[in-house]
């Protein structure tokens, strides 16, 4: 069963499906229409921009080509993460971006040659279409690990400080608010992923079935990307944390307060 395509007519359809939400907002005064429009219209103007391009990589299929725009997709999820992030650019913009692109490199290439076992492990398809999946999962995980973790330390610095005090290592000292970071950051994402299959079906799952594969061919794609994400998140949040350490904490293993915005 071929996909169904969806017409100009169809997409214009689509559009009118604003008009509810727009109109809510006039009547509660809620002031989200400008917000909304332009994020729908930028939305719209990317996408149909990559879209293009996408056509133009995948007919390529060019290793360096696909690697690029892997990289520009990294670079974009590190300066996003950043702008959410509560702690100064020079203090965590390389932390953060190893921490984006090992685990993401890493997770992709091991998913594309052991899961799906392509021949060409850089396929353009494949590479770019589960590469966002992952930097799109990771990101907010990421944001959450780390504001959590180095806002935590601020507010209870006594606390920090106190453990530092009764002999305990810097790493020791670290790691109920590790703990505490992880938890917040892995734990809603774990809830989400139990709940896949009987509350949600999620967009890949779904793209694949209106694409015509068969539902077990979907779920066996699923289940294997949700498995990936979640260990690149976990991976993420540990890099992004471990390395951003030695920038964030001075000599005496004390927060420095002029790593934050």
């Amino acid at each position: 069963m071929e996909t169904i395509e969806i017409s100009n007519i169809g997409l214009l359809f689509g559009f009118l499906l604003l008009i509810i939400p727009i109109l809510i907002s006039y009547f509660l005064d809620l002031r989200m229409i400008k917000p909304t429009l332009w994020s729908v219209g930028r939305m719209s103007v990317q996408l149909a921009l990559v879209g293009i391009f996408l056509e133009y990589i995948f007919n390529l299929n060019n290793f360096w080509l696909n690697f690029l725009w892997l990289m520009i997709m990294i670079f974009t999820a590190v300066f996003s993460a950043i702008s959410s992030s509560k702690i100064k650019l020079k203090v965590i913009f390389l932390p953060i971006l190893v921490a984006f692109t090992i685990p993401t490199l890493a997770v992709l290439l091991y998913f594309n040659a052991l899961v799906i076992r392509l021949e060409y492990l850089f396929e353009a398809r494949y590479l770019i279409a589960l590469g966002g999946m992952l930097l799109g999962n990771i990101l907010s995980v990421s944001i959450v690990g780390i504001n959590s973790f180095y806002q935590n330390i601020r507010s209870q610095n006594k606390f920090f400080s106190y453990r530092l005090g009764l002999g305990s290592t810097h790493g020791e000292s670290l790691a109920p608010f590790l703990r505490n970071s992880f938890q917040l950051a892995l734990l809603p994402a774990l809830a989400k992923t139990a709940t896949i299959g009987i509350v949600s079906l999620p967009g890949m799952m779904s793209g694949q079935i209106i694409g015509g594969s068969s539902p077990s061919t979907a779920i066996r794609y699923q289940i294997a990307i949700m498995i990936a994400i979640y260990v690149c998140g976990v991976l993420s949040v540990l890099l992004a944390i471990l390395l951003s350490n030695k920038k964030c904490f001075n000599s005496y293993g004390v927060l420095k307060e002029n790593i934050f915005k």
